[in-house]
């Protein structure tokens, strides 16, 4: 399939709220939109980088450098086979996931929709919907994180995340069980802590967690490791695995007994399929992580999330937590724990464009030479 043409939207989209980890604060999304073009049809991504290097490395600007003088430059105008082979053309570039993914993910839109089939069966999915979990933010206080655990248990998400750093952890994970014993809870301390904690790590024990995720540096394996063995709760790891052979490192090593997928950490659909087929050899369950995306992002992770590995409660919660108005058409909504596969071919979605025409900011083109 030729791509024909590229197109960055950049938009600035409001959070409904306050969210806050142990990184940071945010309010908003500065959110590029990427719609590659072909054969009469359009594929998308989001690009799901910051402006500071807070999650992982890549910064907003550099990744959007790259993606319009690298790696769109490297496949528009040419014909490809299908997104694998596409995917490799970027090899050449070292490291970037979240930018190579953006251009990765759009193809696989594009070329799902050129053979009229969901994103899903193409990746090998198994389900039409999927057991939907909620990531909350670190609260004002211990009352306000009850409350916002109540409420979302009575809109049936089927497991509460805690976000956790020194400071705000031991003390809120016991009253949040104490109130809500049977809950399934998990904390993420966004690498919070370090080996020198494992003592007060450890008294998470005692709250029947399903897993703690990352709680050291974010580069890390062998700590992890170390850690493990001081612990009865499992580790999952997030930020330290951004490839299939980083996968099998960390289970290699025992680092962690679970692993949280994000499509665009570890550069696209094709090594996220990767990491989950790796993760099942292992034995180790994976679920579906979130980055704050918009639906676009959130479409593609619930296609992704349909493979038979995804076997724990991801963070594909309703796009209206989010945003008052989302840029895509299709409302993508949970009902009573369970977010449905979107319908239709690719990730079965589109951009509400009048939308985009009042929230953009800036964005570029890149077009083949034989189409200028």
């Amino acid at each position: 399939m030729k791509i024909e043409s590229a197109e960055v939207v950049i938009v600035r989209l409001p959070l409904r709220f306050r969210f806050e980890t142990s990184f940071g604060v945010q309010t908003e999304r500065i959110v590029p939109l990427l719609i590659l073009r072909g054969e009469g049809l359009e594929g998308y991504a989001e690009g799901v980088m910051t402006a500071l290097p807070g999650y992982r490395e890549e910064t907003l600007a550099g990744a959007l450098d790259l993606v319009e003088k690298g790696l769109l430059p490297e496949v528009v105008g040419r014909d490809w086979p299908g997104p694998e082979a596409m995917a490799l053309s970027l090899e050449r570039f070292r490291g970037n996931p979240m930018a190579k993914a953006m251009v990765e993910m759009a193809f696989w839109d594009l070329w799902a929709r050129s053979l009229e089939r969901p994103l899903a069966e193409l990746l090998g999915g198994v389900r039409d919907r999927l057991p939907v979990g909620v990531s909350l933010g670190i609260q004002p206080d211990l009352e306000a994180t009850l409350d916002a655990v109540a409420r979302h248990l009575e809109a049936g998400y089927r497991r509460i995340k805690l976000k956790i750093k020194p400071g705000w952890d031991v003390q809120v994970v016991a009253a949040v069980r104490e109130r809500f014993p049977e809950a399934h809870l998990t904390v993420d301390a966004n690498s919070a802590y370090r080996l020198a904690d494992a003592r007060r790590l450890a008294r998470l024990d005692a709250y029947d967690l399903d897993y703690i995720e990352q709680p050291l540096a974010y580069d890390d394996l062998v700590d992890h490791a170390r850690l493990a063995t001081r612990l009865a709760t499992p580790i999952c790891l997030d930020e330290s695995v951004v490839s299939a052979r980083s996968a099998r490192q960390a289970l290699e090593l025992g680092a962690a007994g679970v692993i949280n997928i994000k499509v665009a950490r570890v550069g696209g659909h094709g090594e996220a399929r990767r990491v989950h087929d790796v993760a099942r050899s292992f034995g180790a369950p994976v679920w579906m992580g979130g980055m704050l995306e918009s639906g676009v992002g959130r479409a593609h992770n619930i296609h992704a999330a349909t493979l038979p590995g995804y076997t724990l409660p991801g963070d594909t919660s309703s796009a209206s937590r989010y945003w008052e108005r989302d840029v895509v058409l299709e409302p993508l909504e949970a009902k009573s724990g369970w977010m449905p596969l979107p319908k239709g071919p690719g990730i079965g979605v589109s951009l509400d464009y009048d939308y985009l025409s009042r929230i953009r900011t800036g964005g570029f083109e890149v077009r083949a030479l034989d189409a200028v």
